[in-house]
């Protein structure tokens, strides 16, 4: 049954009839599930059209914060660049400052030893000239205290500096102390004074051509000899009168001198026996002069021409004087002694010092 309009409008047109034939419940099924797939694709597109927007703005964040980094690097990188030029142009300056520094330590250390080696070459050559010095005063006055001093002085100072290159001069000083301790010191003293007795004694020494003088000499034997002997023995000329005593005198000495008229003795000599009494006083006075060089010799400390003037003063006396006496003897025995005296009695030197400063003071 159909119903009339409530309204104008018109009445909804029937639809026309199908011409096909209505559908199946399996073809609904189908339709449904197509619908669902479609409609699930439909959900999944949006989800993933969502993802996909969401990891394209995480992507555009990401982008722009890689091109932030990128350009903060790029600020980095030239900051990195500007620090690392800085570094290298600091590290040339510095480089420079010390390869300076080097060159100046080096300087230095040149500088020092220059001085250090001009310090001990100074030291050596003062300690030298003060060690000659001593030497010198040492042979004028014939003690070696001055000597001993001085060694001991510069042995102070080397200590005193504390250099290596010292060592050999202080062990040179010390051999040299040693040896002078052990030296024996030539007493001048009592050399000059019997040097001086012997230049007193050369007018008194009997030559060999000297007969009178030998005679007499006999006859003061004689007196001596009367002298010592007993009162009993002796001839009483006190009870004789003046005159037989003048004449007893007289004839004594006259006997004497006839006894020495006629004398035989061998001649070795004939040049000493036949000396005028003008050569024996020049003899006499070369004598003397001999034995003043020696003694000058012995003060100027050169034993070596004092020795040669002892021998020449031994010869003379041995050649000229009469050996036979006693005066003669006690000389050429002192002249022996004092030749003796000045051969063994040297002052020693001190060479091994001395070569030892010309090597340090010639730096080597």
């Amino acid at each position: 049954m159909s119903s009339e309009p409530t309204s104008g409008l018109p009445p909804p047109a029937t639809p026309a009839p199908s011409s096909a034939a209505p559908l199946s419940g399996s073809a609904r099924l189908v339709l449904t599930a197509l619908g669902i797939v479609a409609l699930a694709a439909l959900v999944a597109s949006v989800l993933l059209w969502q993802r996909l927007s969401g990891i394209q703005e995480q992507l555009a964040r990401q982008s722009a914060d890689s091109g932030a980094q990128a350009i903060e690097a790029r600020t980095m990188a030239r900051q990195a660049q500007d620090l690392s030029r800085e570094t290298a142009s600091r590290l040339a300056v510095a480089e420079a400052r010390v390869n300076d520094m080097a060159l100046q330590r080096r300087q230095l250390e040149e500088l020092i030893q220059n001085l250090s080696r001009s310090r001990d070459e100074n030291l050596a050559v003062d300690i030298e000239s003060g060690l000659r010095l001593a030497q010198q005063q040492a042979q004028l006055t014939g003690n070696l205290e001055p000597l001993v001093a001085a060694l001991r002085s510069a042995q102070q100072r080397i200590e005193r500096s504390a250099q290596p290159r010292l060592a050999p001069v202080q062990q040179a000083i010390t051999h040299d102390l040693d040896r002078l301790g052990r030296a024996s010191v030539t007493d001048t003293a009592g050399l000059l004074g019997r040097l001086d007795d012997l230049v007193r004694q050369v007018d008194d020494l009997p030559l060999l051509n000297a007969v009178a003088h030998a005679s007499a000499m006999r006859r003061m034997a004689a007196a001596q000899g009367a002298g010592d002997a007993p009162a009993a023995a002796q001839p009483s000329t006190a009870d004789l009168p003046r005159w037989q005593a003048v004449l007893l005198a007289a004839w004594e000495v006259v006997r004497d001198e006839t006894r020495g008229l006629l004398r035989v003795s061998r001649i070795d000599r004939p040049e000493a026996v036949l000396l005028s009494p003008e050569q024996a006083f020049f003899l006499r006075e070369n004598l003397k002069l001999m034995l003043l060089n020696a003694r000058l010799g012995v003060l100027a400390r050169q034993p070596d021409a004092a020795r040669a003037d002892l021998a020449s003063a031994s010869n003379a006396l041995n050649k000229y004087f009469d050996p036979a006496s006693r005066r003669t003897q006690a000389a050429a025995t002192t002249l022996q002694q004092a030749q003796a005296h000045l051969k063994t009695a040297q002052l020693p030197g001190i060479d091994d010092t001395l070569a030892a400063l010309a090597t340090a003071a010639a730096g080597r």
